[in-house]
């Protein structure tokens, strides 16, 4: 199955989203902020990475953009979640490099259509 990278600061949603993931067969990894998110997509190369955009020590507009622009880990499809829900956030994050956006809180069936687009077959 594939492998999934959570980067999420707070405990309960990275918590919450890790055991969704793992109960439908996704291996799952997980970081706290966009420093490890940035050092993890680049030592474990995920299949798909779920970005936070609101983290400490570097935010996840700035992470994916490190990630798309390391060589090893510029073809790996990150989906921005964020609870900013404005136009401006979902063109802010595309821009970055995110494939994709999806609104906190988390509708499970809309978020796993939308990894499956990304995802290898």
């Amino acid at each position: 199955m594939a492998k999934i990278l959570i980067v999420e600061d707070n405990a309960v949603n990275r918590d919450m989203l890790e055991r969704r993931l793992r109960f439908r067969g996704f291996e799952v990894e997980a970081a706290v902020d966009g420093v490890e998110g940035v050092e993890k997509a680049a030592s474990i190369h995920p299949d798909l990475i779920l970005m936070d955009m609101s983290l400490p020590r570097m935010n996840g507009w700035d992470a994916t953009r490190q990630i798309k622009g390391n060589p090893e880990t510029k073809e790996i499809p990150v989906i921005a979640l964020t609870a900013h829900a404005l136009v401006e956030d979902r063109t802010l994050a595309l821009e970055a490099g995110c494939v994709g956006f999806h609104s906190k809180p988390i509708e499970m069936d809309v978020l796993l259509a939308l990894m499956n687009r990304y995802l290898p077959r």
